[in-house]
């Protein structure tokens, strides 16, 4: 949490503030009785015997979207707000995503080693392709999609998306080819694929191996939602077959990665630690958020 937000709230309340807390359940437990506000990122869970023991709490803040890693029926039940930054991490995310597509279309990101060792891949580096004309389709299309399809349409990208919850007689889709895509028709017609949807049990495994195979092969695949979304098995499989053009994903099923992932030494696959919505900027505005709001529960 970025520091003035920390300090504003300990200016006013009596703040525990260990980052590494998530790495030591035992002393995350035995805090947790005392706490009316229990802030968290994605790797906590707010849940089973950690959550029964907050049986104070009032107040979960999350530094973040999605909230698939709190028992929101049990904070419900027991009149626990939670609080989310929606919106505060988009510029970030959206950036991410547009970075990550031109450099998957382009692949010369890839080219590092085997440009030091002196094989000068200059010939296979020249069938890189450019954004305009491109076709981005995004599934889902809450605030982070409609920022990145406006980013999309900058490049001279054509835009199409796969969202049901969104009338398609709102704004958010201005950036957007109407009418919406089915899921099988996005993928079939798309270079570049990015998921911006929650994980929950509609969504788990939206993208097994048979819908991944309705992909073209040279497309781009960008995952900066939730790891569950996405079959990593068949994304690995599939890049080594040659049978998709790139991946990046910056979410996973077991975060930190496990030994063994079918993931490790997969070709033209960019993998990051979860954090494309994390940035000096979004941190400071993500931070602000939440301490505000928290402020404004207690008070």
């Amino acid at each position: 949490m970025d520091a003035p937000a920390v300090a504003r709230l300990a200016a006013r309340y009596d703040v525990d503030y260990r980052p590494k807390l998530v790495d030591e359940p035992r002393a995350l437990e035995a805090a947790l009785p005392a706490a009316d506000v229990w802030i968290v990122r994605n790797r906590t869970q707010v849940r089973g015997a950690m959550l029964e023991a907050a049986q104070r709490l009032r107040v979960v803040g999350r530094l973040g979207v999605g909230v698939d890693n709190i028992d929101m029926d049990v904070c419900r039940a027991r009149g626990i707000q939670v609080i989310a930054a929606a919106g505060a991490n988009a510029v970030s995310v959206a950036e991410y995503v547009i970075t990550a597509a031109l450099g998957g279309l382009r692949g010369v990101f890839f080219s590092t080693r085997a440009v030091e060792a002196g094989t000068w891949p200059r010939q296979m580096l020249s069938q890189g392709r450019e954004a305009a004309g491109k076709t981005m389709g995004l599934i889902g299309l809450g605030s982070i999609g409609q920022l990145t399809a406006r980013k999309a349409a900058a490049f001279g990208m054509r835009v199409m998306a796969h969202y049901p919850y969104l009338p398609e007689d709102s704004e958010g889709w201005q950036a957007v080819e109407r009418p919406q895509r089915t899921l099988e028709q996005l993928l079939r017609e798309s270079d570049v694929v990015s998921l911006h949807v929650p994980l929950n049990n509609e969504t788990r495994g939206l993208l097994n191996a048979s819908r991944l195979s309705l992909m073209k092969r040279d497309a781009v695949l960008i995952n900066t939602a939730r790891g569950g979304l996405v079959d990593e098995t068949a994304v690995a499989a599939m890049l080594r077959a040659g049978r998709l053009g790139s991946a990046a994903l910056d979410v996973f099923e077991k975060e930190p990665l496990p030994a063994g992932t079918p993931l490790a030494g997969a070709p033209r696959l960019l993998c990051t630690p979860h954090v494309a919505g994390i940035t000096i900027e979004s941190n400071e505005r993500v931070s602000a958020l939440i301490a505000d709001r928290v402020i404004a529960a207690l008070d």
